[in-house]
């Protein structure tokens, strides 16, 4: 998914070479021949190079129908490229995996499989460990992760570059973990995490590491576990028409948290923080120390919503370069002194939304927003699109203008 313009993963790198020996052979000095289980007549490892067969990737099939019965056996098989197809029919329950091959796509078939556990992960760490590069994964549920230390995770990446999507993490520590690497990239879309958290503030729905860019586009992040919904540390973040809520019960801590800093951009999401919200920020960014050469924060047609009594709507360090243009601060709180920010932004306790107790911001016919948005121009030499909206569950659609851009996530058409 790199070819859109929002976030430039690298190439999946070349396949590795991967080789089967034919065992119907002779080796050619001694004649001995091989036997089945790969052994000459006198015990002693036979391979003759001459027809050794470079082995081509495939498709392994899980569930009651396929090869194999759950994910853990067709891992364990598996080659760089395979493509992995898991059924939805199967029950895949404490079915711990560790993926190690590089360029695998992993989905989900006939619906969306469930991985689930119910007691402590054996490996420590997550239903699915990715250890190989360039990996895909889409159309699988999660749920249910926890390890003794309480940072369980659905997924944890240890490799380089994933993608995700279509995918459902619930009910876990953590919904993604990523490790620090500085040449990693993940894309995450489509993709919902709801009530994942240990309730300890330290685990959270999305919690990516000290990576080179982490992109998360139309997806919902919503009902953290006291944690955060989103929490990056990567140099390069791109958070893209997505719906990151409390709703109405939740109890998350920051909506979104970028304790590094870094060069970021918020774009067309719609942002929410409950009445219950442990914190009283909705975006942080920089307050663990600003890591980068770069600590940019672009805010572009938001709405971001307070539903707390009052609060600050960002909480950033001194030192980060802030924009913002075309969003909604709506509710009580603090928005940082910014020039021009009546011009730029609408900033109402009561702007005029469709339903606002039924969390729906899309803009009424009198609302103040309407073609009062600034024409967008490059920021720090990127040009920011305004191109898509959020379509609820974890969709999108293209936002259609109607004569200048009206402030927000939404545009409110005739």
């Amino acid at each position: 998914s790199a070819s859109d313009g929002y976030v430039g993963l690298p190439s999946p790198g070349e396949l590795h070479d991967e080789f089967r020996i034919n065992k119907s052979q002779t080796q050619p000095d001694n004649k001995q021949h091989i036997t089945t289980n790969g052994l000459t007549d006198s015990g002693t490892v036979v391979v003759d190079k001459t027809h050794i067969e470079k082995r081509k990737p495939r498709t392994l099939r899980v569930g009651p129908s396929g090869e194999y019965a759950v994910p853990s056996r067709a891992a364990a098989v598996a080659i760089a490229g395979d493509t992995i197809e898991i059924d939805a029919a199967g029950k895949y329950t404490g079915d711990e995996v560790i993926w190690k091959q590089n360029n695998l796509h992993i989905k989900g078939v006939n619906g969306r499989p469930k991985i689930s556990a119910t007691d402590n992960i054996g490996n420590g760490k997550a239903l699915w460990v990715i250890q190989g590069n360039d990996t895909t994964i889409e159309n699988v549920e999660f749920t249910g992760a926890k390890v003794s230390d309480h940072n369980g995770a659905g997924i944890r990446h240890e490799g380089v570059n994933l993608t995700i999507r279509h995918c459902y993490f619930h009910h876990n520590e953590n919904g993604v973990l990523t490790g620090k690497k500085e040449n990693n990239n993940v894309l995450i879309e489509h993709t919902e995490f709801a009530h994942n958290g240990a309730g300890d503030g330290k685990t959270h729905n999305i919690y990516i590491g000290m990576i080179n860019s982490f992109t998360l586009r139309f997806s919902n992040s919503h009902h953290a576990y006291i944690g955060h919904n989103v929490k990056s540390r990567a140099r390069e973040n791109r958070i893209l028409f997505n719906r990151i809520m409390d709703e109405t019960d939740g109890q998350a801590s920051y909506q979104l948290d970028f304790p590094n800093g870094g060069e970021t951009y918020l774009v067309g999401n719609t942002i929410q923080q409950g009445e219950n919200a442990e914190n009283w920020a909705i975006i942080a960014f920089g307050l663990e120390g600003l890591k980068y050469e770069k600590n940019n924060l672009f805010l572009v047609n938001n709405t971001i919503v307070n539903d707390r009594s009052s609060g600050q709507y960002i909480n950033n360090k001194n030192g980060t370069n802030l924009v913002l243009i075309n969003n909604i601060f709506a509710g009580k709180g603090k928005v940082p002194d910014y020039d021009l920010l009546d011009v730029f932004n609408l900033v109402k306790e009561k702007p005029e939304f469709v339903d606002r107790k039924k969390l729906d911001y899309r803009l009424s016919k009198d609302s103040e927003a309407i073609d009062k948005g600034a024409e967008l121009k490059e920021f720090e030499g990127e040009k920011v699109a305004v191109d898509y909206e959020y379509l609820h569950n974890s969709k999108s659609r293209p936002r259609k203008q109607n004569g200048p851009i009206d402030f927000g996530a939404f545009e409110r058409l005739p």
